[in-house]
């Protein structure tokens, strides 16, 4: 799908292209601390960016239904820590920034609709506290929850 934003602007500077060409979109050093904790606290058997679940999440356990997003504060603009916005092109990076937000909320919501637990998971969460975090998974992967039950 292309960009609803056209190319991006050039970089301000050698040092800002060189960090721009060093960012990942799988296997980010979040990601891979989730993973190694989620492996040590027994839950192996995941499978990672599944085609098969809406929105591809990052972690996803197909049977359990539950998906984990891994987000990165800076680029999803997490509400927690509240990371500055750039200070040059500011136009292009807040409509980026923006369309970032609203695919998030899609994904989350074709995951919800096809019964699917979602976990999101901050950068910032993880480094401040990772016990708290996985405590967090941990309640998710181990509910006796079912989508199509009724709890009436």
């Amino acid at each position: 799908m292309p960009s609803q934003l056209g190319p991006a602007p050039p970089a301000t500077s050698a040092a800002v292209a060189k960090s721009m060409r060093g960012n990942q979109a799988k296997d980010t050093a979040p990601e891979l601390e989730l993973r190694r904790l989620l492996r040590a606290a027994g839950y192996p058997g995941y499978r990672l960016h599944w085609k098969k679940a809406p929105g591809h999440p990052d972690i996803a356990f197909p049977g359990r239904k539950v998906a984990i997003f891994v987000n990165g504060c800076y680029w999803h603009r997490c509400s927690l820590c509240e990371p500055p916005m750039p200070k040059s092109n500011v136009e292009f990076w807040s409509r980026k920034f923006e369309l970032n937000i609203e695919r998030d909320a899609r994904k989350t919501a074709a995951l919800v609709e096809a019964g699917w637990r979602v976990v999101i998971v901050w950068e910032c969460e993880l480094k401040a506290d990772s016990s708290c975090v996985l405590q967090r998974i941990q309640g998710v992967l181990d509910a006796r929850y079912s989508p199509s039950c009724s709890l009436m």
